[in-house]
C-alpha cells in the first residue's frame, strides 16, 4: 500500500533546498565582485614575483660584488720578469765633436712635443750634428708661452746625453745669420732617410727643422737609435725642478687620501670634441660651437664628421658618464678615489658630476693644490699638464678615456717602468652596450659587468710586442697604422736578460 502522505512529505522538504531563481541584477553583481577579486589575486602575485625578482638581482649583485676580489683591480699584470734596458751595445759610436747644427721648431701639446723632442735627438746622432736645445710651440690651441727650461730641467738633459749627441742652449752667434736648410722631415722615415740628408752639409751649417712629432719610423730601426730614443724621454727629459716638486707632493697627497687612486685622462674637452667632431650627448647650442671651431682652425683637415659614425667606430672620448659606468662594472667601488688628470671638462661641473654620482671621490688639481702652489703655472698649459703626466705615472691604476698622445706616452711610460696597470677602454666595444643601456636591452648589474670584464681582461697592460701595420694597407699609408714606440717601447728598450739593467 502506498503511503500518500509520506511521498508529499519528501517532495515539499527536498523543494527547501533547490536554488531559487536568481535575478539578473544579482547575477551581474555576482560576476562583477568575482573579476574583481580575479584581478586582485593576479596583481598580488604579480607584485609579489616582482619584489622578489627585483631582490634576487639586488642580491646577485651584492654577491657579486663581495665575490669580486679587490686585488685585481689594483694589481699590476704580472710582467715576466721584465725590466728597463736602454745601455748602448758594444757596436755604439759615441757623440762626435760637429760643426753641424739643427735648431727644432717642436709642435703640438707637451706629449706631442716630448716625443718630437726624443725623435730629434736621435736624428741629431744619425746626421752627426750638434742639436740646439728645441724651442717649444707657442701657437698651438693653448697658446703657451712656456720655454725649454720653463718645463724640462735644460741642464740634466744636456748632461745626460752628452755621450750620445752634443747639445747647445743657443746657435752659435756667428751662425745666428747664415743661411738655413729649412726643412719639414717625412714622418715615419728610416736611418736611410736621413744619412741622404747629410749631403746637406756641403752647402749649409744648420739645418731647421720646422716639426718635430713623428719623423722617426716606430720599427725596423737600428737597436741603438730605439734605445736612444728611450734614453731622451724616460732619463733626459725630466720636467723642471718646480713641476717635479710639486708632482711629487701632489702623488704624496693623494697617497694620504687614499692609499691607492687611479688616474683617469678624461680628455672630454673642448679642443677634442671639436677635433673628433663628436657630439653624443651635447646640446645643439654645443654641437653648433663644436662644428664652427673645427671649421675655424686652419690646420684641422677634416672639417665635415659624421658624429654618430665616429661615436659608433669608437673614435670619440668616452663622456664622463660613461666612464663612470665602465669603471663600476669593471667592479672599482664608489668610494674609490679618482684624480682626474686634464684640463677644463666641457660642460664644467654639469657634465662632471655625472661622473661623481657614481663616484663622488673624485680629486682635481685644484683641490688638490693650493691656489699658491698653482699660481705659477697658471696660463701655462703645458706645465699644468706635466703635473698631470706626473701624478698619472705613478698611480696605481691608469685609465685614459681616448688614446690621444698623452695616453699614448703615459701608458709607454708605465710599461717602461714595470708594466704598471693601464686599463684602456674598448671604446668600440663600449658604444654597442651602452646604446643597449639606453634601449633597455641591458642593465646595470652582474650581466653588464661580465660582458665589460670579460671585454677588457686583455686590455690591462701586460707585455706584449708592439703592434705592427695594419693587414691590407699598402704604402707610407700603413705607417700611421702602427703602434708608436712611445707607446710601447717593447721589445727593444725592454728585455729579460739580466745583463741589461735600467740606466741610473
Amino acid at each position: 500500500m502506498v503511503n500518500k502522505g509520506s511521498s508529499h512529505n519528501r517532495t515539499s522538504s527536498t523543494a527547501r533546498f533547490l536554488p531559487r531563481k536568481r535575478s539578473p541584477y544579482a547575477i551581474t553583481l555576482y560576476i562583477i565582485s568575482l573579476f574583481a577579486f580575479s584581478i586582485f589575486i593576479f596583481q598580488f602575485y604579480t607584485r609579489s614575483m616582482l619584489e622578489e625578482d627585483e631582490q634576487k638581482s639586488h642580491f646577485s649583485e651584492e654577491i657579486q660584488s663581495k665575490q669580486m676580489p679587490e686585488e685585481p683591480l689594483w694589481d699590476a699584470p704580472f710582467s715576466f720578469g721584465l725590466h728597463p734596458c736602454v745601455k748602448p751595445t758594444s757596436k755604439y759610436t759615441a757623440a762626435q765633436l760637429s760643426e753641424h747644427y739643427i735648431t727644432v721648431r717642436s709642435n703640438g701639446g707637451l706629449n706631442q712635443m716630448r716625443t718630437g723632442i726624443s725623435d730629434m735627438v736621435a736624428v741629431a746622432h744619425i746626421m752627426n750634428a750638434t742639436l740646439v736645445i728645441p724651442q717649444l710651440d707657442k701657437r698651438s690651441f693653448w697658446q703657451d708661452s712656456s720655454t725649454f727650461s720653463d718645463v724640462f730641467d735644460e741642464l740634466h738633459f744636456i748632461e745626460t746625453l752628452k755621450g750620445d749627441i752634443r747639445i747647445l742652449k743657443e746657435l752659435p752667434k756667428n751662425l745666428e745669420t747664415v743661411p738655413r736648410a729649412r726643412k719639414h722631415f717625412t714622418s715615419w722615415s728610416g736611418v736611410g732617410y736621413y744619412e741622404e740628408l747629410t749631403h746637406l752639409w756641403k752647402d749649409y751649417l744648420v739645418i731647421h727643422v720646422a716639426k718635430s712629432d713623428s719623423r722617426l719610423a716606430n720599427n725596423n730601426l737600428p737597436l741603438d737609435i730605439q734605445r736612444l730614443r728611450c734614453r731622451a724621454l724616460y732619463h733626459a727629459l725630466r720636467f723642471s725642478p718646480p713641476i717635479e716638486s710639486l708632482g711629487k707632493k701632489l702623488v704624496e697627497r693623494l697617497r694620504t687620501r687614499g692609499r691607492r687612486y687611479i688616474a683617469l685622462h678624461l680628455r672630454y674637452e673642448k679642443d677634442m670634441l671639436s677635433f673628433t667632431g663628436c657630439s653624443y650627448g651635447l646640446t645643439d647650442m654645443e654641437s653648433e660651437e663644436l662644428r664652427t671651431m673645427r671649421e675655424t682652425t686652419n690646420h684641422w683637415r677634416v672639417k665635415e664628421i659624421n658624429s654618430t659614425e665616429q661615436r659608433i667606430g669608437g673614435f670619440c672620448p668616452l663622456t664622463p658618464k660613461e666612464v663612470g659606468i665602465f669603471l663600476r662594472a669593471l667592479g672599482y667601488p664608489p668610494s674609490t678615489l679618482i684624480y682626474i688628470a686634464a684640463g677644463e671638462i666641457y660642460g664644467g661641473n654639469t657634465r662632471l658630476l655625472e661622473l661623481m654620482s657614481r663616484f663622488p671621490n673624485i680629486v682635481l688639481k685644484e683641490t688638490l693644490a693650493t691656489q699658491e702652489e698653482l699660481k705659477a703655472f697658471a696660463s701655462h698649459a703645458s706645465q699644468a699638464a706635466a703635473l698631470d703626466y706626473i701624478i698619472s705615472v705613478e698611480s696605481n691604476v691608469f685609465v685614459p678615456s681616448y688614446s690621444g698622445n698623452m695616453a699614448r706616452s703615459v701608458e709607454g711610460h708605465r710599461r717602461y717602468l714595470g708594466h704598471r696597470k693601464t686599463v684602456t677602454p674598448d671604446r668600440k666595444g663600449l658604444v654597442k652596450l651602452f646604446d643597449k643601456l639606453e634601449t633597455g636591452e641591458l642593465k646595470e648589474g652582474s650581466s653588464l659587468s661580465f660582458h665589460v670584464r670579460q671585454m677588457h681582461e686583455n686590455r690591462q697592460g701586460a707585455p706584449r710586442k708592439r703592434r705592427g701595420p695594419q693587414l691590407g694597407i699598402k704604402g707610407r699609408a700603413r705607417l700611421r697604422t702602427e703602434e708608436s714606440f712611445y707607446e710601447n717601447p717593447y721589445p727593444e728598450c725592454i728585455c729579460s736578460s739580466k745583463r741589461q739593467h735600467e740606466m741610473t
